[in-house]
Order: C-alpha cells, then sequence, then structure tokens
C-alpha cells in the first residue's frame, strides 16, 4: 500500500506533516507512506524544507493520494507542466484533498457534480470552478474526499486507515495521537466525520 501525500512549493506544514504522522501509525509490511512533490526539495509557506519521497508522476501508480494546500496551489493549477504530470483515477485510487489541495481536485476534473470541502480563502475559487463548496471539515463520495481547515487533515487520514485497514485501524491511530484526557472524544469526533462516507461494501476491506 503506497500513500503518496502531494506537497508542492509553498506548502502547508499542518495538511502534509499531520496525515503524515497519523498514516504511519500503521504499522504492517507494505505500508508506505510518502512526500510527493515536484521538485526534490520542496519550501513550506513558513520556510521549513524537507526532501521529496516520490515525484509527482509516482502519484499516478499510488494506492492512496493526498492532496496537500498551501500558498502556490494557484500557480500550480495554472502551470501545464506541474498539473499535466497528474493523472489520478478514482476508480482504482483512493483520492482526498486538504484546503486548496481541493483546487486541484476541481481542476484535474475528479469533482464534476460532487460537492467538496475546503478553507475559506479557497472557497472562491473552487467555486469558480463549478464545485459546490459544503461548509463542513469533510466529505466523501466512492474513493474521493475532500476537507476543509487545516486540522480537519486528521479525518483525511482516519479516512485512508478505515477505508483501508478497517475502523479499529483509524481509532487506533487516532487514539496514539490525541491529546491526553481527550483521546476518547477526539476519537468519536474524528469517527463521527468520516463514518458516514464509509460505504458498507468498503469499510474495513483493501481498496481493490
Amino acid at each position: 500500500m503506497h500513500i503518496t501525500i502531494l506537497t508542492a512549493q509553498g506548502f502547508n506544514e499542518l495538511d502534509s506533516f499531520i496525515a503524515l504522522g497519523i498514516l504511519n501509525r500503521v504499522k504492517r509490511p507494505g505500508w508506505r507512506v510518502s512526500i510527493c512533490g515536484p521538485d526534490e526539495q520542496l519550501t513550506s509557506m513558513n520556510g521549513v524544507v524537507v526532501q521529496a519521497q516520490a515525484t509527482l508522476v509516482e502519484a499516478n501508480s499510488a494506492d492512496v493520494v493526498l492532496v496537500g494546500s498551501g500558498m502556490k496551489t494557484r500557480e500550480f493549477v495554472n502551470d501545464p507542466a506541474l498539473i499535466g504530470q497528474l493523472e489520478l483515477d478514482p476508480a482504482r485510487q483512493l483520492i482526498g484533498a486538504q484546503c486548496s489541495g481541493t483546487l486541484i481536485l476541481a481542476k484535474l476534473g475528479l469533482l464534476q457534480g460532487v460537492p467538496a470541502c475546503t478553507d475559506l480563502l479557497t472557497k472562491p475559487w473552487v467555486q469558480e470552478a463549478g464545485v459546490e463548496v459544503l461548509n463542513q471539515p469533510f466529505f466523501a463520495r466512492g474513493n474521493v474526499a475532500t476537507a476543509g481547515g487545516c486540522l480537519a487533515s486528521q479525518y483525511l487520514a482516519a479516512w485512508v486507515i478505515a477505508r483501508t485497514e478497517g475502523e479499529a485501524a483509524a481509532r487506533e491511530a487516532m487514539h496514539y495521537v490525541a491529546p491526553v484526557g481527550e483521546k476518547e472524544a477526539c476519537v468519536e469526533r474524528a469517527l463521527a466525520a468520516i463514518k458516514p462516507f464509509l460505504p458498507s461494501a468498503t469499510e474495513g476491506h483493501p481498496v481493490a
């Protein structure tokens, strides 16, 4: 199971790193989570420099792709040399996006007729792309999910784990990262956000 977290220049650390940390709570052979980007070195919106572990092209063959947000997302979607490398397919991949990452999914045509979540700043751009924006932190239809607000990245991570490893695994991962004294409440809040969007036919089973 290869999970790529698409992380472009000017990225938001919370989107990429929270998801990375939670997803890496799953410990099983073959489980791999990679920061994926257009360049070998990626600099965040606050100047943090990280090494990309996978390329944009590698995201096309990953089992799961999560798209983070950042200050330069509109530049990304308007650059054919960058967005043109992405050929994501919800028929064979789980695909999720966070905040302005939702704009990338919209530009790729993955949100046609599907409402989505995003942050307040990105909302008008996503609406201009013809997508209905919901006033909620998480939404999924089939294999495509979106989240709005930096800390909603936990819901994307929990959704991926629940869809691929089962609800119990999602609970365990969220319990580990939740604040002491608030663990049960945090776990229940996260599961409440994603459970309406876990299709019964696939809940608890790996994606084919």
